[in-house]
């Protein structure tokens, strides 16, 4: 079979491979848990409560860290498990909730239900934990929540807008969590949320937020989303208010976001500065269809190399956010990271241009890549390959192609989320 990695400039290629480990190394929680620990309660008990896919090393990050006896649990996806000491760790199904994540949602809710005010709860949260807590109120079942999170997924909705329903339709979301319990509770974030708004990071079960269940039936109507009528007529209902920002079960309580992107941005900037070349950071909070959202940055891309300007070569544009993809094409395979390199790959056709974009949890979308590498000889590549890349986009197959030319970013569970990560080479 032919070598389809030819024309790839493999100095190019490892820089921004190095770029993606900085990213990811910033976002290692250790750092940030040993800058915003609380003391230790006076007369009470520390129990510690989490979910996401980073809860795990968050919670033996923490583990290293404490100087008294605790105990606790934490929910992560399947795979991100690691060893902890004292808190215990399980294990359940994202992007779509399953029995396991239901059962740790009910056993979560239950250990903090009988603690006291002197109690101190840490909540270890990250992206990812909306999917982890399934927590049908009464009247649903798992498999309405499953039946929303499939609707959402495939809506083209922001993340932001998409937690807003989800909390609305839990009983464990939007701050309900802390909200049952007596005892303080201090959250420690790893966001992956455009803007680093704790509230919505795994749409925030120790943190309130002022969205209303007004705010989620405008979402559904803008969306035109077709959820199960179960679903609909619990969020017309009183029962699908949260708890509000003012809520005093939540006065004592704090957060803190102890990782984001736009710490991994810096971190990958400093990479590329030392390998000389320029770093621009665009954002680390955009949104939009990964397919319009490359576009964009393809004809900045595009800009600098033929025109050298805004800014002049050799550049590394660097952004983060957290795209989404409107699901067109019938049983195709890929993520949001590796539909915006195929558009990408697209638009820079036949360019000195190259490009990296893929999840800093490792795994992009459901699939068991990251992301996706393309330069200016992808869609030639493909070509070669018996693939057409307007095909494969169409179809919102992008997986297919990049593994058959060899350019799946493929790292596995990284035990951090701090959303997208997208670099631009151009020289």
């Amino acid at each position: 079979m032919q070598n389809t990695k030819t024309s790839w400039n493999m100095k190019h290629r490892t820089l921004l491979e190095n770029l993606f480990q900085a990213a990811v190394q910033a976002a290692n929680p250790l750092a940030g848990i040993r800058a915003h620990l609380p003391p230790p309660p006076v007369g009470g008990r520390t129990v510690v409560v989490g979910a996401g896919k980073g809860a795990a090393q968050m919670a033996a990050a923490l583990e290293s860290l404490w100087p008294d006896p605790l105990s606790g649990l934490v929910v992560t996806r399947y795979g991100y498990a690691c060893p902890t000491q004292s808190i215990e760790v399980i294990e359940a199904a994202h992007p779509v909730p399953d029995e396991a994540g239901l059962v740790a949602s009910r056993r979560l809710l239950d250990l903090v239900a009988g603690l006291n005010p002197q109690d101190l709860v840490i909540a270890l949260i990250s992206g990812g934990g909306s999917a982890l807590l399934p927590a049908p109120p009464p009247g649903l079942r798992l498999d309405d929540e499953i039946a929303l999170n499939q609707v959402l997924l495939s809506s083209g909705a922001p993340i932001s807008a998409m937690n807003v329903v989800r909390k609305h339709v839990s009983m464990i979301k939007g701050g309900r969590l802390a909200a049952a319990t007596k005892a303080r509770v201090v959250s420690l974030i790893v966001s992956d949320i455009p803007g680093d708004i704790p509230s919505f990071v795994a749409s925030g079960p120790t943190v309130a937020d002022a969205s209303t269940q007004e705010d989620a039936l405008a979402i559904i109507e803008n969306y035109k989303l077709d959820l199960p009528t179960g679903v609909m007529a619990h969020l017309r209902s009183p029962a699908a208010d949260a708890p509000r920002t003012d809520d005093p079960r939540l006065s004592r309580n704090e957060h803190h976001v102890v990782a984001s992107a736009g710490l991994s941005l810096e971190a990958a900037a400093r990479v590329a500065l030392t390998a000389g070349f320029t770093p621009h950071i665009l954002s680390d909070s955009i949104e939009g269809e990964s397919r319009d959202v490359a576009l964009v940055h393809a004809a900045m891309a595009r800009e600098i190399a033929t025109k050298g300007r805004p800014f002049p070569r050799p550049s590394v544009l660097l952004s983060g956010g957290e795209t989404t993809v409107t699901l067109r094409g019938d049983g195709g395979r890929g993520g949001r990271n590796s539909e915006f390199a195929l558009a990408l790959a697209l638009a820079v056709d036949g360019l000195s241009i190259t490009a990296l974009a893929a999840d800093t949890d490792g795994i992009d979308g459901v699939g068991d890549h990251a992301g996706a590498l393309v330069d200016g000889g992808t869609v030639a590549r493909l070509r070669a390959a018996g693939f057409e890349a307007r095909k494969l986009l169409a179809q919102n197959d992008s997986y297919s192609g990049f593994e058959a030319i060899g350019d799946l970013l493929v790292t596995g569970p990284t035990g951090t989320n701090v959303n997208d990560f997208r670099a631009i080479i151009i020289e």
